[in-house]
């Protein structure tokens, strides 16, 4: 279980956004000098981005089989798919669009092992549309759980121009650990395994590393 106290969250907020403060900042005190009145927008954006960059405390649930959500956003779609480069395989595709007022911060959906990265350049189409996933740019996370591989995909929008991983390949993840985040608004995808007990469905809402999509199948060792 991750444990983040509010200092630390505050403290990786700034470590993300210091230099969009201190650029506006600047900008602020020149318009203060030259005209007072404008210096209102450059303040204002300083709020949008500490508002954009937060942080929130969460409350993941301590269940190894559970799957959570690895962003926070609108489930825009749920199907089945074969998945080729890490699972090898058959695996449910769960779609999540995040706004520009969704938290940015991604989340482990479960505990386990990186055992895939692969960044992928493309384009900067709305996140929200449904060849976006085909053809913009997005960052692959494998994660091995036991028997069961899990993969999250990164996917900018056309606001979002960086993607950010913290989840290098043989890192150890806890459940709800923070693993990235994609800037401005973008999409995020997890594939997990076939015969997975599903508890959503499109159109809910969700939140990283505390939303449970679902519940992993009996693992091998569960059914000797």
């Amino acid at each position: 279980m991750v444990n983040e106290n509010m200092l630390s969250r505050f403290a990786l907020t700034l470590k993300l956004c210091w230099h969009y403060i201190v650029a506006l900042s600047v900008l602020a005190a020149v318009f203060y000098l030259i005209f007072p009145t404008l210096a209102v927008v450059p303040v204002v954006l300083i709020v949008f981005v500490l508002f954009f960059f937060r942080n929130p405390k969460r409350n993941v649930p301590d269940d190894k089989n559970c799957i959570l959500s690895p962003a926070d956003g609108v489930i825009m779609e749920i199907d089945e798919v074969i998945e080729d480069r890490f699972i090898q395989g058959p695996a449910i595709r769960i779609s999540i669009f995040l706004s520009i007022l969704n938290v940015h911060l991604n989340r482990s959906p479960l505990q386990g092992e990186v055992r895939y990265r692969y960044y992928r350049p493309g384009k900067f189409i709305p996140a929200f549309k449904s060849h976006a996933s085909d053809i913009n740019e997005k960052n692959f996370i494998g994660i091995e759980s036991g028997d069961f591989k899990v993969l999250v995909c990164q996917i900018t929008g056309f606001i979002a121009r960086r993607i950010k991983c913290w989840a290098d390949e043989g890192k150890r993840l806890a459940v709800g650990e923070l693993i990235g985040i994609i800037k401005f608004g973008s999409g995020t995808e997890i594939f997990i395994p076939t015969g997975s007990d599903l508890y959503v469905k499109k159109g809910d809402k969700v939140k990283a590393g505390e939303s449970a999509l679902g519940m992993l199948p009996p693992g091998l060792d569960d059914n000797k």
